[in-house]
């Protein structure tokens, strides 16, 4: 009887620890799939601010095929959540089985132990089973369980009534898991039409503009002029702050003020490394999708043209969205650019960061700044409101999302 019960007591932890783990990670899809909708709603908002304001049509591509491959990949989590779920709703289903028909049985057995007692109830038989002992240490063991023989009956009772408890809370939670089920295959269902819809647009797009391709192929030259003018001007001032600090150390060092020196040297070499050892944990300059990301792509439409290459990346954003310092460091300079509006160049150490197509600045040359401080906001340039964002070591650009930490 005892054995049975313990049997009974590991199913019930088992199917209550799988409750624990499968809340645990449908709250991490949720959480997920939570954060790739807000995405698609960023995108929307930025196809709206194109159409109001610019009507780029290669802007509106580019935003569309983000989109398109946000909404696969939140598709694609939705059929993973699914899975797990029916997963889940298995293995539960087979765990509560084997409880019911344990609980059965031995319900079964304890209802014959009741009824057995019940009928040996007379006090005379009880007697007669004492004083039937051979000796005296027989007759003490009858006694001792004749004395726990009620208060064992009870805790059995109590622990068989737990055990059915339990299994009826489960059960109650696998009727919940089939609804949860439902309505993401439903919500899946929802985003594949809305996936087929924004296909068609990117299709449309293509076609339009494969009608025009002098007139894009303009714009793509104005852009490759804008975006090797911006490179020039960021290679420029970073050589220039660079040399601005050789120059210091090396007049330091030449008028004997090594204690100086020293110092200043140390706390760049401090600087760098602890930006250095932040590495995938910098937090985002701004909240949106990556619209663009870092390197050189080939152009949407005529996939034999190269588009001018990409030090940094493209983050859309809502109108007037801030614009925050990733990591503690110095403000080096503030430019202005065609095609990028207001760019702001932060040092830390041996390492930069850049942030531009900014409308207001909060910061100015060579004020300190700590990281999630907020150095401006955010411009509407050509229908685009989007952070362009770069990551320099010294004269080297570096892809940004290998800095920041993952969303």
């Amino acid at each position: 009887m005892t054995r049975s019960l313990r049997i009974l007591a590991a199913l019930a932890v088992l199917l209550l620890s799988g409750t624990g783990l499968q809340a645990q990670d449908t709250a991490k899809q949720e959480s997920r799939r939570d954060a790739l909708r807000k995405e698609i709603a960023q995108l929307e908002q930025q196809l709206k601010e194109n159409a109001s304001k610019s009507n780029n049509a290669m802007t509106e591509l580019r935003l569309v095929r983000k989109q398109v491959a946000t909404r696969r990949e939140l598709v694609a989590e939705s059929e993973r959540e699914i899975r797990a779920l029916s997963d889940s709703i298995a293995v539960r289903q087979q765990a509560a089985k084997r409880l019911r028909e344990r609980l059965e049985t031995m319900e079964t057995y304890f209802r014959k132990l009741v009824r057995n007692a019940y009928k040996n109830r007379d006090t005379r038989v009880w007697y007669t089973y004492l004083l039937s002992s051979k000796n005296l240490g027989q007759a003490s063991h009858r006694y001792a369980y004749l004395r726990d023989l009620s208060g064992t009956m009870n805790t059995q009772a109590r622990r068989l009534q737990e055990m059915r408890s339990a299994l009826e809370d489960d059960l109650a939670r696998l009727t919940m898991l089939r609804e949860e089920a439902e309505e993401v295959r439903k919500a899946r269902e929802q985003d594949l039409q809305d996936l087929r819809q924004e296909e068609m647009r990117s299709d449309r797009l293509v076609a339009n503009l494969q009608k025009d391709q002098k007139r894009y192929q303009k714009e793509l030259d104005t852009k490759r002029k804008q975006v090797e003018a911006l490179n020039r001007e960021i290679e420029r001032i970073i050589a220039q702050a660079v040399e601005e600090a050789r120059k210091k150390e090396e007049a330091a060092r030449q008028q004997g003020n090594r204690q100086t020196t020293t110092k200043s040297t140390q706390q760049d070499i401090k600087l760098s490394g602890e930006f250095a050892a932040n590495k995938g944990k910098l937090p985002w300059p701004a909240d949106g999708p990556v619209v663009e990301t870092f390197g050189k792509h080939n152009h949407p439409v005529y996939t034999t043209l190269v588009m001018p290459a990409n030090n940094g990346v493209n983050i859309g954003l809502s109108p007037e969205a801030e614009v925050k310092a990733v990591f503690d460091g110095e403000v080096k300079r503030i430019i202005v650019m065609p095609g990028y509006g207001r760019c702001i160049l932060v040092q830390h150490g041996d390492y930069f960061t850049f942030y531009c197509k900014l409308g207001h600045v909060d910061v100015k040359s060579g004020d300190k700044v700590k990281t999630g401080q907020t150095l401006g906001r955010i411009d509407t340039i050509d229908g685009q409101t989007e952070l362009h964002f770069e990551v320099w070591k010294e004269k080297e650009p570096e892809n940004p999302e290998l800095w920041l930490r993952k969303k």
